[in-house]
Parts: C-alpha cells; structure tokens; sequence
C-alpha cells in the first residue's frame, strides 16, 4: 500500500466514461475536484464480455486507489456508456460499436463496487449535463446540447437536468429529416441531419470533392479558411443542414442556450459564424437562443458521471458547485494515461 495522499478520509465518487476506443475515469471530490485521472483502451477487439470485464476491473482499481489514497471507498459510481441504455433500469440495452445487448451493468458494478450506488448514463445526455451544469451552459434553466461528431445526438437540459424521453431516446437530432429523399440513413430513413452535417458527413463529402480519400472535416475547414470555392461549397451545404435541424428543435424545444461541441465545432468561428448567421435567418417567431461552442471537450462525459454519481448521494439535480476554487487543475486538461 502506498502513503495516503490526505491525513484524513476524503469522501470522493467514481466517474467513468466508457467510449469506442477508451475509456476516461476520474475520481471526484465533494468539491468538484478531479483527485485522480486515469484512461484506458476499451478493447473492444476482444469482444463485449471483455470490454464489460475491462469496465468492472478499471472501475475496481480506481475503488482501491480511493481507499489506498483517500482513506475510504467511493460512495457512489458514474458511468456513462455509448448506445441505447435504459438509464431507470440500469441496463445498457445496445451499442453497436461494443457489441453488447441487454447488460445490467449498475448493478454488475454495484456488486463489484461493495454494493455502492451506482447510476449508468447514456453518453451524449452525461456530456450535457456537465456542459449545462458547468461548462457553456452554465446558469441556464433550458439549454440544447449537440455534440457534431460521427453522428450527430443532443441533450436537452431543463432545470438542471437532462431529458432522456418515455423510451430513453429523448434528444436524437441528427435524425431529424433536413432533406426528405435524400441520402439514406443506417436508421432506415433518408435525408436526416447527420448524413449532411456530421464530422462524418462533411469529410465524406470533402473527399469526393477534392479527390484525397484520406481528406477530413479539419482538412475541410482549413480549405475554407484559405478561400477553397469547393471547400465553401460543402461546408455552406452542412451549414445550412444543420442550421435546418436546428431551428426545427429550438421551434420544439425553445433553449435559452444552443451548445454545439464535437469535432466539427473545433473548427471554431469558421462554423459558429456563418452557422449562428443561418440559424438567424431562418428564425421568424421563435426567439433565438444564445449559440455557443462547448467549453469541456472530451472530458464533459467523465465529468458528467461524476454528476450523476453525486446526485444520488445528494439527492438533487442542481449540484453545479463542481470545481474547487483553490484548485488551479484545468478539468479539460488532458488525463493521466495510467497502464
């Protein structure tokens, strides 16, 4: 056993991000601080009993880096996961990139965790908690948060929390139909959003355009930031379909703030300018809402789970005190790669 960080115990949670390719862990304090961080590959090579393996024993370590660091087991566990999960059941019912089906994974992880609390999250609606409790959104009582990446999903935030729907399938934008007849759709329709305005989107499109199979989203913005007549083209055409499913929510949902993050939205103000101008002129009654980009990256769904960990100990779902005011760690930073 190592020396103890702290003289006394230090009550903390464990917040786990479980992604494609890897997972984020962290464990938090009652103030918000990030006591430790640590990721690791999800292996999903090896398969879905595996990866849920890997899960419970990265979960367990950071149980016995707690006690041996801190003094005392977590009190709780976060863990957000990918798919379609059944958030009041605790099951991750689906992911394709996994490969998993009907896993009961709250309380696999609860049992593995010394019968603790634990809350399963899917892993858009956890990123958006965190932004709309301690990142962009911060102090909005209605906020809309979506995320361009391979696809395109959302969160809808309301008085702290984040809608999941009766079905657990609350806030799927990027299949909203921008361009009926359009191109088909793994979901079974054609034309929705993320086939137009997903990272994904935009580099398959820049591609054919420019001839470079290898080109992407980021190579895209850069040509348009250079003045590329064919790189403005595609990136006007994603633009305008994402400003298309965009109002149509804000007409549905009237967010105070709209918080667009992924790897698209790392372009910068070459999207959030001609965008925020798109959506604009496409308003006519709704009120617009404030467009702005993510401000906690790739941690936003560690950081989440380590919300919703919280909020079962607390009983609430308005704990926004989540940084420490004395700690200078930036939670965005990158985490400690632990092996």
């Amino acid at each position: 056993m190592g020396l103890r960080s702290t003289l006394f115990p230090v009550k903390h949670v464990i917040a786990l991000d479980v992604g494609g390719t890897g997972m984020k862990a962290a464990l938090v304090g009652a103030d918000g601080a990030l006591l430790h961080r640590a990721r690791r590959p999800t292996g999903r090579e090896r398969g879905p009993d595996a990866v849920v393996a890997g899960i419970l024993d990265f979960a367990a370590e950071l149980r016995a880096h707690g006690i041996d660091r801190h003094g005392e087991p977590a009190s709780a566990a976060g863990v957000a996961v990918p798919g379609i999960v059944d958030e009041a059941e605790g099951v991750a019912v689906h992911a394709v990139n996994l490969g998993w089906r009907d896993v009961p994974l709250r309380a696999l992880l609860a049992e593995r965790l010394g019968g603790v609390p634990v809350a399963l999250g899917h892993d858009v609606r956890t990123g958006g908690l965190a932004e709309g409790r301690i990142g962009a959104g911060r102090g909005a009582d209605r906020f809309l948060f979506v995320p361009l990446g391979t696809g395109i999903a959302g969160a809808i935030g309301i008085d702290g929390r984040v809608e999941a729907g009766a079905h657990g399938f609350a806030g799927e934008i990027g299949h909203i139909v921008v361009r009926p007849g359009g191109a088909p759709c793994p979901c079974g329709q054609r034309g929705c959003l993320e086939r137009f305005a997903s990272a994904a989107a935009v580099s398959e499109a820049w591609a054919a355009a420019c001839g470079d199979p290898d080109a992407d989203a980021a190579d895209c913005a850069k040509a348009v930031e250079s003045g590329d007549a064919r790189a403005r083209q595609v990136w006007q055409e994603a633009v305008d379909a994402l400003a298309d499913g965009l109002v149509t929510a804000l007409t549905l949902l009237d967010p105070r703030v709209l918080i667009i993050g992924g790897g698209l939205a790392e372009a910068g103000e070459t999207l959030f300018a001609p965008l925020r101008e798109a959506v604009r002129r496409r308003v006519t009654f709704q009120k617009l809402p404030s467009l702005v980009p993510a401000a906690l990256g790739d941690t936003a769904g560690c950081l989440g789970a380590g919300l919703l960990a919280w909020d079962l100990i607390d009983g609430t779902t308005d704990r926004t005190d989540t940084t420490d005011p004395t700690d200078s760690t930036d939670p965005t930073a990158p985490s400690e790669v632990t092996t």
